[in-house]
């Protein structure tokens, strides 16, 4: 059984997708990162990036295993299942290169624009500017490299999994797809998997409804090294 510990995010839907795709039993571990859950430091210890998701493999080869970041995880559980991940070299390396394109590019800069545009408390239009124009550009990249085929490392994959949840949310980035026709075919195409739909029912309304009060700005993006070691001490003197 595969614990995954879980918030409905993009980069929790990606993982909720690659389990719900390859038809592996998991349990799903609800971590607030509203509340700073992904602080505790129980959870700490299979995630020290305090950032969800992670997973817990407890019947892996050795013992149980816990893997932090996305893009590990969908690597790691596309070669436990054999599928999504081509054996063949040049396959491979196709689809692990546009896994990392968007680990390093596509979902950054969507959460980089997300964040000033949903969340800064001051609108700033230089930081909107260059992060809408960014994610617009990389939405491009993405609309010319499905010119000649159905996914983005021709057949379907992990790199069109960790990708689909950072399309999805355009509307809330302030984007269209109207200019965008092979990319807007691909995320319809994708959307309509079954597995797909099930990934996206996990964790659904768990979020509270408007805009999210002081102290849940604070827990997703107010924190430091310092802030967080200050969280630990406190947690151990009320041991």
């Amino acid at each position: 059984m595969i614990d995954l510990y879980f918030w409905p995010t993009p980069n929790g839907w990606k993982i909720s997708i690659m389990l719900e795709e390859c038809g592996i039993p998991y349990n799903t571990v609800a971590v607030h990162i509203g509340k700073g859950e992904q602080f505790e430091p129980e959870f700490l210890a299979i995630s020290p990036n305090n950032r969800m998701p992670a997973i817990v493999d407890h019947e892996a080869p050795g013992g149980s295993l816990p893997i932090f970041e996305s893009g590990a995880i969908l690597t790691y559980l596309a070669e436990k299942s054999g599928r999504f991940l081509p054996a063949d070299l040049h396959q491979r390396y196709e689809v692990m290169q546009w896994l990392f394109w968007q680990m390093a590019g596509l979902g950054p800069m969507a959460g980089q624009l997300s964040h000033f545009t949903n969340y800064a408390p001051e609108k700033i239009d230089y930081a909107v500017e260059r992060y809408s124009n960014e994610y617009n550009r990389l939405l491009g990249v993405m609309d010319q490299r499905l010119q000649d085929r159905d996914y983005i490392a021709g057949d379907y994959s992990i790199a069109d999994m960790a990708s689909w949840p950072w399309v999805r949310s355009y509307e809330r980035f302030g984007q269209s797809l109207d200019n965008f026709p092979r990319l807007e075919k691909w995320y319809l195409r994708i959307a309509g998997r079954p597995a797909v739909v099930k990934g996206m029912e996990v964790g659904k309304g768990w979020w509270d409804a408007g805009r999210p009060d002081e102290e849940t700005i604070r827990n997703l993006f107010g924190q430091t090294a310092s802030s967080i070691q200050r969280m630990a001490d406190e947690k151990d003197q009320r041991k």
